[in-house]
């Protein structure tokens, strides 16, 4: 093989993708998420008849939210099928980030929502209505129960997913919703004090907000092409030439295609002499075994097939012959020295 050839060795860690377990275990967690829509569809009926009957703000506003729970989770069972359709066509990754899509959704449904009940429930503190206590209370217990049972269905399911996570923390907002809603009635029920539906609703808002921002948090990363969470680029790439013959890495990108799939690519240049696709295999597996990272697509050159003299973090010597492909490399160079990131 040519030193030129080795500009092509590249491909996939562990043989491939044969074998690799992404995303959701699709038939497993619909029937958890389909379980979970049920008792929050069926409950969510009953609510708004009860909410309007009393009088109850949070009641209502808590009949809202199952209202998006049970949307959130539909979207998350329709993502669910969408991600699990093949490649294709100008689809090259399939339609993996559908659940990303979905739990940006999610976010923003509980960011608008909690504007809404914010709105109502500070309208409610300064000119309180009359409030069924007795009533709003029976009615939180047992949406209680109902959220309990709904979120240790959706805990059953694949979390690790961004898209059953949406779903997730929209089941779980709502039981702190209930048991604010139910501290609220007990205090109505005691004392009389209206605007204790308001407050509780407040609270609810801010659970909401929280679970909201970090939602469209983590789905913007995903969006943004970031690194994951919990992989530092700069470190990785110090560990990788710090791998025997490696002289440099760059052009390192780190991202990830949908939650819990990541993928890296990058150009490496090995000493003369070393083994190009040893090189490729040691760090492929360093890379599985460390990082989790099994979608993996190294350039593998030896230095001096690319340069004369100094290596290409020297920006001086720009751009290389026209087989290289680094006339403008991204990111910081990585050598097995001191060096700037």
């Amino acid at each position: 093989m040519s030193d030129h050839d080795h500009g092509h060795d590249a491909g996939h860690a562990g043989g491939g993708h044969a074998g690799h377990s992404h995303g959701v275990s699709a038939d497993a967690d619909r029937r958890w998420l389909a379980l979970a829509l049920t008792l929050i569809t069926a409950f969510m009926a009953i609510e708004v008849v009860v909410g309007i009957v009393a009088g109850s703000l949070a009641l209502i506003s808590d009949a809202a939210h199952m209202l998006t729970d049970a949307a959130s989770i539909v979207l998350a069972l329709v993502a669910m099928r969408l991600a699990a359709r093949p490649a294709k066509g100008g689809f090259t990754y399939g339609l993996k980030r559908a659940e990303i899509l979905s739990a940006q959704a999610n976010g923003l449904t509980l960011l608008l929502l909690g504007a809404w009940l914010a709105y109502e429930a500070v309208r409610r503190l300064i000119s309180p209505p009359e409030v069924a206590g007795g009533l709003m209370l029976a009615t939180a217990l047992a949406g209680i129960v109902v959220n309990v049972a709904a979120t240790w269905c959706l805990s059953r399911a694949n979390r690790s997913s961004l898209n059953v996570e949406g779903a997730y923390q929209h089941i779980l907002n709502d039981l702190f919703a209930f048991i604010g809603t139910a501290v609220a009635a007990g205090i109505i029920v005691v004392t009389g004090f209206a605007r204790a539906d308001a407050i509780a609703t407040l609270v609810v808002v801010a659970l909401m907000v929280k679970a909201g921002y970090g939602l469209l948090r983590e789905s913007g990363r995903i969006f943004l092409e970031a690194a994951p969470s919990d992989v530092d680029p700069d470190a990785l790439g110090d560990e990788l030439v710090a791998e025997p013959k490696v002289v440099e890495v760059h052009d390192l990108h780190v991202w990830q295609i949908t939650s819990g799939q990541a993928a890296l690519s990058a150009h490496i240049l090995v000493e003369p002499g070393g083994d190009c696709h040893a090189v490729r295999r040691d760090l492929e597996e360093l890379l599985r075994h460390d990082h989790g990272i099994t979608h993996t697509t190294l350039q593998v050159d030896h230095a001096a097939t690319l340069l004369d003299g100094p290596l290409p973090g020297d920006r001086d010597l720009l751009p290389l012959d026209d087989d290289g492909h680094c006339e403008e490399p991204h990111g910081p160079v990585h050598r097995d020295e001191p060096h700037e990131h």
